[in-house]
């Protein structure tokens, strides 16, 4: 009978030592998940038939291995940064073929570059990962992690984990401004485009809150006139362009009011409104003040503002990356990015709401 209760005990401890290994290697450390655009996306669409890529040079030149990963970025993006914070490795794409055993339990990346909210966003882009697919990759990331842990700890470590979200900029610049002549611009003005593309949103966070997501870090979208595209497109005398700054202007508080109404309805601060828009904002009005030279230049690209087309080998290129607000001319520089992560990480409720990233942390480790 001893010797029976001493290999059941044996194997007890064999599957706890097993489960820890399993754990992040990181200590302390939480799952992290990512969804969204191309602010986010570290690589995805590498794995597609698309023209939304980023896997060739000039970008990735900052990146620790100098090289293109899919990032849109000259170096770390928006997740990498986070990550620094929570103290864990960057987490995977969701289709690289590395993500398997442990590395599951860092967290995974879903974003695609060119999606939006709608699905009918970004149709110009061919073969991305609809924000609908997204959620069916989450699915089926959590059956892949109960055949390595189990159930009860999958809903654990989904539950414990930080998620970032970011969508709705693709759904108006790829999708409702797309052409002078729209099918959305035909049918809704842009006040009702927004009321309409907050509520699909509301759709969107509440089917991660039924899936196991307990804190979303959802951002709005940034000065969306402001972006060297849009300057070069639009704009006049170098001003920020006139229709996409009011979309900007009416979709991020009606956001932060749905993401309150959300809160209230689950009963706990699940949600928290990243607002991007005065984020971006202090920089690109004010970029010396932040030790930019240019909020309005593109490094990367071409024609008026370097925001004409997109970021390749030919393309004009600066020398000094940290003195430019956007990398190329639609997203910002890893000096940029990291300015918006220490907002995130310590900013106040003009920026993070109801809390920003470090009382997140400090809150959930008083919780476990």
């Amino acid at each position: 009978m001893a010797t029976y209760s001493a290999f059941t005990t044996t194997l007890i401890v064999l599957k706890l030592l097993l489960l820890l290994v399993a754990l992040p290697k990181s200590h302390g450390a939480r799952a992290f998940f990512v969804f969204g655009d191309s602010l986010v996306d570290n690589g995805n669409n590498n794995y597609l038939i698309t023209t939304a890529r980023a896997d060739a040079p000039p970008y990735g030149i900052d990146y620790p291995t100098h090289r293109p990963t899919g990032r849109f970025s000259n170096g770390l993006n928006i997740p990498d940064l986070i990550s620094q914070k929570l103290g864990s490795e960057p987490t995977l794409p969701y289709l690289s073929p590395r993500l398997h055993g442990n590395r599951l339990l860092v967290g995974t990346n879903f974003a695609s570059a060119g999606v939006g909210i709608l699905n009918d966003t970004g149709i110009q882009f061919a073969n991305i990962i609809r924000i609908t697919q997204q959620l069916q990759n989450f699915r089926a990331y959590q059956a892949r992690v109960s055949l390595l842990i189990g159930p009860d700890q999958t809903q654990r470590l989904v539950n414990q984990a930080l998620v970032l979200i970011t969508l709705g900029g693709n759904d108006y610049v790829n999708n409702y401004f797309l052409a002078p002549v729209t099918a959305r611009r035909l049918q809704y003005t842009i006040p009702q485009f927004t009321q309409y593309i907050i509520a699909e949103y509301r759709k969107i966070l509440m089917e991660l809150y039924n899936l196991g997501a307990r804190r979303v870090l959802v951002t709005g979208s940034g000065p969306l006139g402001c972006v060297p595209s849009q300057l070069a497109a639009r704009g006049r005398n170098g001003q920020c362009a006139t229709e996409p700054q009011q979309a900007a202007a009416l979709f991020n508080p009606q956001l932060l009011q749905m993401i309150q109404e959300l809160n209230q309805e689950t009963g706990s601060d699940n949600f928290v409104a990243v607002n991007a828009m005065q984020m971006q904002k202090d920089f690109i009005n004010n970029p010396r003040d932040f030790g930019f030279v240019t909020s309005k230049v593109a490094c990367c690209g071409q024609g008026p503002y370097n925001g004409v087309g997109v970021c390749t080998a030919v393309s004009n290129i600066c020398a000094d990356r940290n003195t430019y607000v956007f990398w190329d001319p639609f997203h910002p520089t890893e000096r940029a990015n990291k300015i918006i992560v220490e907002t995130i990480d310590t900013g106040s409720d003009e920026y993070m709401y109801p809390m920003n990233l470090s009382t997140i942390m400090k809150l959930d480790t008083m919780m476990v």
